[in-house]
């Protein structure tokens, strides 16, 4: 099955959007936070690579075309901004402060737990960006000498709790604010929980939106100095 799945270079694309669409269908039937369909479509993929003995640069082969796309897909959440204009414009201040807040934290947390589980520099380079989106995340890990893979592996994962916890803890903590919960959603859970965000409002995933791209900005200063720390 290898040779032919070699000679085909959209195996692995065709595999990614069949089991993604087939898992965003039970998403919307199984009401379960976890049941997210990033995560579901990760675990089916790695199941049916590892139970067919397909290697994953096969797979990649593919694959790779829905990777190339992450970029401009991140770029386009400057368009529900650009409709939020002026909200931007009557609290920069305050949404800046919010954003820096949050990233102080997301380095300092992870300072913290390494310190706690004696992680080894790798590790804990590789864990400093878990909470920007992956296409800033992977440049941060790879200039600082982290683990690629795992920095990968742990902003999926970062995301994909805040998209199915967000609004759980916006109730418990009382933020009711949409400028607020959009800030907080995209500093905290990147592009996954945007898309979350999107679904609560316009303001929000607005909001979400540009916390993306400031929290990435400010998380590689912040990397920069933290990453001599251990």
């Amino acid at each position: 099955m290898n040779n032919l799945l070699e000679t085909s270079s959209y195996f692995g694309l065709a595999l990614t959007l069949l089991i993604f669409t087939l898992s965003q269908k039970g998403a919307k039937k199984i009401k379960f936070p976890l049941f997210n369909p990033i995560l579901v479509s990760a675990a089916v993929i790695i199941a049916i690579l590892a139970c067919f003995n397909i290697s994953y640069d096969t797979y990649a082969v593919g694959a790779d075309l829905i990777a190339s796309l992450l970029t401009p897909a991140t770029i386009c959440y400057a368009v529900p901004l650009y409709k939020q204009v002026e909200i931007l414009k009557k609290n920069w201040i305050t949404i800046l402060i919010s954003i820096a807040c949050g990233c102080i934290t997301s380095v300092f947390s992870v300072f913290v737990c390494s310190l706690v589980f004696k992680f080894t520099p790798e590790i804990y380079t590789a864990l400093l960006p878990k909470s920007v989106t992956t296409a800033i995340g992977m440049g941060i890990s790879e200039e600082l000498g982290g683990i690629v893979p795992i920095t990968v592996a742990v902003i999926i994962f970062t995301g994909i709790l805040g998209g199915a916890f967000a609004v759980s803890i916006c109730r418990i903590f009382k933020i009711t604010h949409p400028v607020a919960k959009g800030l907080a959603i995209g500093t905290s859970a990147h592009a996954v929980g945007t898309s979350k965000a999107i679904e609560l409002g316009e303001v929000e995933g607005a909001m979400s939106g540009l916390a993306i791209v400031v929290s990435g900005l400010m998380t590689v200063i912040l990397a920069q100095l933290a990453a001599g720390w251990i």
